[in-house]
């Protein structure tokens, strides 16, 4: 099992998370930044610095991209990858708020070519639920689960295609876990057929705010 973490905070408000972070580089799937909602305006240095210790460490990068449910128009979605190339040497893109539905599959094929053409190797779709089949031939990881802890447990769903894909495709964030059941989250989206996670202790608005507690399960 590898994790996902999107450390949405600011290196110089916790640095003690962004270096735990980097001790445990090669326990992530990939660190996803986001020092502004995407790369922001103009470059960060305390990011470009954490980006920087992460690469050195062996960490995969992933810039944060909004798509709006594919509102947003791929131009912009492309220059914000570029910055997050530029600023922060991303190796490729988190792209939230994803479409999930079959008539948004080729808006987001198109899209996601582009993204490739301009260097992305990595390619994260977040729709936070299980997208028609096709979105799974398009990226190389799909968050198919972002939630929290409750609903996790009650609630979760998995249809038929998923069985039929790699465990390594698919991803599961989930938020509110009760610190003693981090381990339990970490067998429970394994069982259900996702080899990346984030189960985090934090709540909404931002869940991520503060390093995932199952890298600290990683220390014992």
């Amino acid at each position: 099992m590898s994790l996902l973490v999107p450390l949405y905070v600011h290196p110089a408000e916790d640095p003690a998370a962004w270096h735990r972070l980097v001790t445990h580089a090669a326990d992530t799937y990939a660190v996803v930044l986001n020092p502004a909602s995407g790369p922001g305006r103009t470059a960060d240095p305390a990011f470009a610095a954490a980006a920087a210790a992460l690469r050195t460490a062996g960490a995969r990068l992933l810039g944060y991209v909004d798509t709006d449910y594919g509102a947003r128009d791929p131009a912009r979605i492309a220059a914000d990858l570029r910055r997050h190339q530029e600023w922060y040497g991303a190796d490729g893109c988190f792209l939230d708020q994803v479409t999930a539905s079959p008539h948004g599959l080729p808006a987001c094929r198109r899209l996601v070519r582009g993204l490739r053409r301009l260097g992305a190797s990595t390619v994260v779709l977040n729709p936070g639920v299980h997208p028609a089949p096709g979105y799974a031939r398009l990226a190389d990881l799909i968050v198919t689960f972002e939630g929290s802890w409750s609903t996790y447990v009650s609630a979760f769903s998995r249809p038929s295609w998923t069985t039929r894909q790699p465990p390594r495709r698919f991803c599961h964030l989930v938020y509110g876990v009760p610190r003693p059941l981090v381990p339990l989250a970490v067998r429970t989206a394994r069982e259900r057929g996702a080899a990346v996670c984030g189960p985090v202790t934090g709540e909404l608005p931002n869940p991520w705010a503060g390093l995932t507690p199952a890298l600290t399960e990683a220390d014992r």
